[in-house]
């Protein structure tokens, strides 16, 4: 069996399928994206199936990774790690379904059944939080994530980290105690924010606070642990187990979220998720996009000790034109129950992608950028 061709679908609301197939008629998915940059990482795709992959035996998985990361000299970053990570989906893919067994067999099979998600609130720019949060603890969530703040001032006012707190109050007041609330910085916050901020919304008890510093400040994590014990989170910005070795040695991060679309894919996750465990330090895989991307997620969480809980996209901000089970042949994959979702066991991802509805929606214009938000003397805030 060889690799004989590949096509690159780019759909809405911002996400780039993969279909790689096989001289056997195997058919393997992925999703490599950057968000916002779904055409230059379509090209770095395009590069690597090209001059590496096609017309050679797609099993040997580890391989073919090694060379996509060695052998073009320069490595590492967004664009060619997430051109890897999504290729290394379609291979992990198509193994699985030539041996009849979902990846996580061929990982070292479960040890779990099942995986915790937690649910998006709020948008952007945070705002009606409380009634949201009762809306999707009533549809039987049990963990929800929003947004800490808008844009923020390297030194900002009482008055801006107080609507901070007040939003995660009214959260907090709205479900209760039992209910998990992560809160995101989004790197929009400067170190010395996060300070004043981590220690305002303790009295609240985040289940963690996610990218307090931008991760080219990851210096400063050691003095915002100090300030606060909230659980710190963050991750979804590296994109190999190199770059989260800084992370795991300083020893202050409780929570790691890499991208299993643009961390280097299956086979990467699972080496930095290993590495987690022998830092006890928790894995939330980072997850706001498709369903190629979510399957590949929870095929690491279920063989790996290290997972706590799983992002999901569904109903999020972004998908204002489709969303994660548009895409899928059989939405009731990801049917979550009373906070969790079960471990799928058909072959592969586990998942069939409805590539007539992939086709159709690939006609379609696709621009999605991230918005560019300036502070009120006209320079770029961070988003």
């Amino acid at each position: 069996m060889e690799i004989v061709d590949y096509e690159l679908f780019e759909v809405p609301p911002r996400w780039l399928f993969l279909k790689v197939e096989t001289s056997d008629g195997v058919v393997g998915w992925g999703e490599p994206v950057v968000e916002g940059r779904a055409k230059t990482v379509r090209t770095a795709v395009e590069e690597l199936m090209d001059t590496y992959l096609l017309g050679t035996d797609p099993s040997r998985i580890a391989d073919h990774w090694e060379t996509m990361y060695r052998g073009g000299f320069y490595r590492g970053g967004p664009v060619l790690m997430s051109a890897i990570a999504g290729i290394d989906q379609a291979l992990w893919d198509i193994k699985g379904k030539q041996y009849g067994a979902p990846v996580h067999e061929l990982l070292g099979g479960k040890v779990r059944d099942k995986v915790r998600v937690y649910q998006w609130i709020g948008g952007d720019r945070p705002a009606e939080v409380g009634e949201a949060a009762a809306e999707k603890v009533e549809a039987g969530f049990t963990a929800l994530k929003m947004n800490g703040t808008a844009e923020m001032e390297r030194i900002d006012s009482p008055a801006a980290v107080q609507r901070a707190v007040e939003r995660l109050a009214e959260v907090r007041e709205a479900v209760g105690d039992e209910v998990d609330i992560g809160v995101d910085f989004h790197g929009r916050v400067s170190k010395t924010m996060a300070k004043r901020l981590g220690r305002a919304l303790e009295p609240y008890e985040p289940f963690f606070i996610e990218e307090p510093v931008l991760p080219e400040h990851n210096e400063a994590l050691p003095g915002i642990a100090e300030t606060t014990t909230v659980p710190i989170a963050t991750g979804e910005r590296l994109f190999s187990r190199w770059d989260f070795k800084e992370v795991f040695e300083q020893g202050v991060v409780d929570l790691i979220q890499p991208d299993l679309s643009h961390a280097g894919g299956i086979s990467e996750v699972k080496k930095i998720a290993d590495m987690a465990e022998a830092y006890d330090v928790a894995m939330a895989p980072h997850c706001p996009l498709g369903p190629i991307a979510l399957a590949s997620c929870i095929q690491v969480d279920a063989t790996s000790h290290a997972a706590l809980i799983q992002e999901q996209s569904l109903d999020i901000h972004y998908n204002e034109t489709s969303d994660v089970l548009d895409y899928l042949v059989d939405p009731s994959v990801f049917e979550y129950e009373e906070g969790y979702v079960d471990i799928p066991d058909s072959p592969g991802l586990g998942v069939e992608i409805d590539e007539a509805h992939v086709r159709e929606m690939a006609e379609q214009e696709v621009n999605w950028h991230n918005p560019v938000w300036r502070h009120d003397d006209g320079s770029v805030a961070e988003w």
